[in-house]
């Protein structure tokens, strides 16, 4: 039997406006891990200000805790890390 996927969520607020940057952020993500993960979900939060990113319910990126949004870069990397830390993402990896 195959293992399921990870499920990456994009959790935004609607009120600010933020669906289209979450839009953006899951397309990237599901062009570099179209084999490693099962989707991306998009959801409206409840909370104003929210934008949290997390796999499978676990969160490895929130907006209010980082004071900030995640650079593509750095969401790849974030997401990598948990769903196939041996992938290489070429011009998008770490810097040594």
């Amino acid at each position: 039997m195959k293992a399921l996927k990870p499920t990456v969520c994009i959790e935004y607020c609607p009120k600010c406006g933020w669906m289209l940057r979450a839009a953006y952020m899951a397309q990237e993500l599901l062009t570099t891990f179209t084999d490693e993960i099962e989707g991306v979900m998009l959801k409206p939060a409840e909370v104003e200000g929210a934008y949290i990113i997390s796999i499978d319910g676990v969160i490895v990126f929130d907006r209010k805790e980082q004071g900030k949004f995640p650079e593509i870069k750095e969401l790849k990397q974030l997401v990598r890390d948990v769903v196939s830390p041996e992938k290489n993402l070429g011009h998008s990896d770490k810097t040594v």
